[in-house]
């Protein structure tokens, strides 16, 4: 049995993954550690994994509407995400993760917790990276589409000269923060590095792994050394043992397939109209529908609602998904993964982070539409699904999509990599 620490940080797209492997992990016998934010303790410790607190605690921003809406601006997002809920606490992050990795025997992390690698060093610890999504992974030849500079990425025609110099610049600045991490290396008693910080120093030397399918993102001859793409892994229950809710299954049962509209569980706390001009477009086109409106009760839908709009707070998208007519959301990767599985097409509105990338993905697979956030109204919204519904190219292309990501074993890959970093096959 082995010893193994999982840390993430983030919403509930960043720390299910994380989830479902410390599972598959601890099934096969290993003593596994989820590090993550205090928010998700419950959660994880009803699972049978071991707790460890990471500072910061989401849970003190999660009612802060100010801060939930910066930290979702499409232009300034991240950045406010790292002034104000990342490097503030980096020094804490440090000191919550060097005791919990104190009897690692392998350590696995998330590439925003930057004090992570500082801890592998310092305890001389066998480290493995992880990308959920291949935004994370900073190709120049598949570059990602980075929210504040939308220009470049209509460069990628010209070849992968233009994406190496704009990541360049990138790194400037940068300069702000990796000044920070540099000066916790100083404090942690460790030598100078020679990688950037934020980028190449997230990436192990022992391997990273890509949580997310080969169909999504192909392998790149300039991602991270000895890097392998496991497929997606999947949890999405909301509580241990809750499955589909049975009123809501039986809306499902008594009529055409519905659409979904769902915000994940980020940009769900930030949602603008979304919800109301959904309803307005599913107004025109008659369609069935099920909304997936969060846990803020200020974000609900009040009035007269239709006979075939169905609301609910939550539903696990593994049993919701597969039943669906096409799903429209913000291009989260567990919501955009769930959606490439259930064989779904989709209609994406991006909203920060990684997520305008994730959209031109399945775009360019053919199985979505993409609408900008401040474009998205009613009446644009009701001819996007008019055409997913009606052209058959959508559905039979998601069909394929899917049976090929449900072919693949994501889980079992990543637990097994984890293994054969702990014990590499002679």
């Amino acid at each position: 049995m082995s010893r193994i620490v999982l840390a993430t940080w983030g919403s509930f797209g960043d720390v299910h993954p994380y989830l479902a492997v410390g599972i598959g992990l601890k099934q096969r016998g290993h003593d596994v550690t989820l590090a993550t934010s205090e928010f998700y303790r419950s959660k994880v410790e009803r699972e049978g994994l071991r707790f460890h607190a990471v500072r910061p605690d989401i849970g003190q921003w999660i009612d802060d509407r100010e801060t939930i809406r910066k930290a979702n601006d499409l232009r300034t997002g991240t950045a406010f995400l790292m002034d104000r809920l990342v490097m503030p606490y980096l020094g804490q992050s440090y000191e919550d993760l060097l005791e919990a990795c104190r009897c690692a025997d392998l350590f696995v992390i998330h590439s925003i917790l930057f004090a992570a690698p500082l801890v592998a060093e310092k305890l001389n610890l066998k480290w493995v990276s992880v990308a959920l999504a291949p935004a994370a992974l900073f190709s120049a030849h598949d570059p990602p589409v980075i929210p504040q500079l939308p220009w470049l990425h209509r460069l990628r025609r010209f070849g992968p000269l233009p994406q190496a110099l704009a990541f360049k610049i990138l790194k400037l600045f940068a300069r702000r923060w990796t000044k920070q991490i540099e000066h916790l290396r100083g404090r942690a008693g460790l030598p100078a590095g020679s990688a950037h910080p934020m980028v190449e120093g997230m990436f192990s030397p022992h391997g990273t792994l890509g949580w997310f399918s080969p169909l999504f993102a192909a392998p790149q001859l300039d991602w991270p050394a000895r890097t392998r793409l496991t497929g997606f892994v999947f949890y999405d229950k909301r509580e241990p043992g809750l499955g589909l809710d049975p009123a809501l299954a039986e809306f499902i049962a008594r009529g055409a397939p519905p659409v979904v509209f769902t915000l994940g569980t980020s940009a769900v706390l930030d949602p603008g109209g979304f919800y109301l001009e959904s309803l307005d477009a599913v107004r025109r086109i008659g369609c069935r529908a099920v909304f997936l409106t969060g846990p803020d009760e200020r974000h609900r839908l009040h009035g007269e609602i239709p006979a075939s709009v169905f609301a609910a707070e939550y539903a696990p998208y593994s049993e919701l998904l597969p039943k669906a007519a096409a799903v429209v959301h913000h291009g989260g990767i567990g919501t955009t993964a769930q959606a490439m599985r259930a064989g779904v097409p989709m209609l994406v509105a991006p909203h920060a982070h990684d997520q305008p990338d994730n959209a031109y993905r399945v775009e360019t697979l053919g199985i979505a539409r993409v609408l900008a956030r401040e474009r998205y109204s009613a009446d644009r919204v009701a001819g996007h699904l008019e055409a997913l519904l009606r052209q058959p190219e959508y559905a039979e292309r998601a069909q394929a999509i899917g049976n090929g990501i449900r072919n693949e074993t994501g889980l079992l890959a990543a637990c097994q990599a984890l293994e054969a970093c702990i014990m590499p096959v002679a």
